[in-house]
């Protein structure tokens, strides 16, 4: 299994992925990175897991947004009757799958708050 080598707030991490996936990982590992940074820009030094906690958050923000447009769009096809009890399903499914992920994204926290305060 690769791994890559990641900085983020100015921390280096060694993370393992899928084959082929290393780009992909460095490119979210940027991302995160951006956004601790935007944070500490904006709101000065408090603290390592408040800063990665706001980026969290703002990340399933934009993933929820980007879902609510991706309905949106879904809604405005000229779909029949029969098709509205599956959107509401569908609607029900994502519902499901954000929650998991943000109960996924505060398990990814949490590890990372122990490493952290652990020193690794």
């Amino acid at each position: 299994m690769p791994q890559v080598v990641v900085t983020i707030d100015g921390k280096t991490y060694r993370m393992a992925c899928a084959e082929g996936e290393e780009d992909h990982l460095a490119d979210l590992a940027a991302d995160v990175d951006g956004k601790i940074a935007g944070l500490r820009e904006a709101f000065g030094q408090i603290g390592d897991l408040r800063l990665t906690v706001m980026a969290a958050i703002q990340t399933a923000d934009e993933l929820f947004e980007a879902r609510r447009k991706i309905r949106e769009l879904e809604g405005g096809l000229d779909l029949g009757p029969a098709d509205a009890g599956e959107r509401e399903m569908q609607h029900l499914r994502e519902r499901r799958e954000f929650v998991e992920a943000l109960d996924e994204a505060a398990a990814a926290i949490e590890r990372l708050s122990a490493r952290l305060t652990s020193g690794k």
